[in-house]
């Protein structure tokens, strides 16, 4: 063989690699992620359990090998429980102060993210017996009020206002979480009680929603993270991204959550 041809086969041989190596390296690029399985408790604000139950369903569905536990309560209550060692793998909570009480305790994998706010609004009765109108009616005596208790989300929100209003509450009853509250006013146990615009939405006939220009004054941000003491961490940051991205914030919007 002579030199001409011995440097056209040395040429074709280093052409193949190269076409191997990029080859290769395009399989990799373009290889799918692994498909996540297994299951995660995700701990949520009981405002959100009408959106989050959609959530989990639309969620399970792209990923059929995961299942997704919901566990709803007050904001204060879940950081308690999650304090006291119960397992849950997200956190999604109706206040930052609540949150804050994990990352304080490095119990949070990563910094949470806010994903949506909300507002109060009055619920009463369809038939609104006690001819509410305003924020000051619920002062009214003879008024059957209901709010959340101080430590609630709603609760401090609601305390916001009355600093704000100078309109001072004298409740019947102070709820642990804002589904309590909603479920007095349905049942016809109270007059009046103040929720979030989505509970409200929510709710459908079996409330009348009430907006007050004072609620603007206690705006509340709602955070969600992935806790640190999660079994299942690819599926819990998954969950994360999902109630942020796309799809979770147009289910958000539609349930009448603002934008965080």
């Amino acid at each position: 063989m002579n030199v001409r041809l011995r440097s056209l086969s040395a040429a074709a041989v280093a052409i193949a690699v190269v076409a191997g190596a990029s080859a290769c390296s395009s399989a990799t690029s373009s290889a799918t992620p692994p498909a996540l399985s297994g299951s995660i408790t995700v701990f949520a604000a009981a405002s959100l359990t009408t959106t989050f139950r959609s959530l989990a369903a639309t969620f399970q569905r792209k990923n059929p090998d995961v299942t997704v536990q919901l566990s709803f309560a007050g904001s204060a209550d879940l950081v308690t429980q999650i304090t006291n060692g119960a397992p849950a793998d997200v956190f999604a909570s109706a206040d930052t102060k609540n949150m804050t009480k994990l990352v304080d305790a490095k119990l949070v994998d990563g910094q949470p993210v806010n994903f949506a706010t909300n507002v109060l609004e009055i619920a009463v009765p369809p038939d609104n017996p006690a001819s509410i109108r305003s924020f000051a009616d619920l002062a009214k005596p003879g008024v059957k009020t209901v709010v959340c208790a101080p430590q609630v989300p709603c609760g401090s929100a609601t305390v916001a206002v009355e600093r704000v209003s100078g309109v001072i509450l004298t409740p019947v009853s102070e709820e642990s979480a804002v589904t309590d509250v909603l479920g007095k006013v349905s049942s016809g146990e109270a007059d009046a009680g103040l929720v979030y615009v989505t509970d409200v939405k929510a709710a459908g006939s079996t409330v009348k929603g009430i907006e007050f220009a004072e609620s603007r004054a206690a705006v509340n941000t709602y955070p969600i993270a992935a806790l640190r003491g999660s079994t299942n961490a690819a599926v819990a940051t998954a969950f994360v991204d999902y109630v942020i991205g796309i799809v979770g914030q147009k289910t958000l919007a539609a349930a009448g959550f603002g934008k965080p």
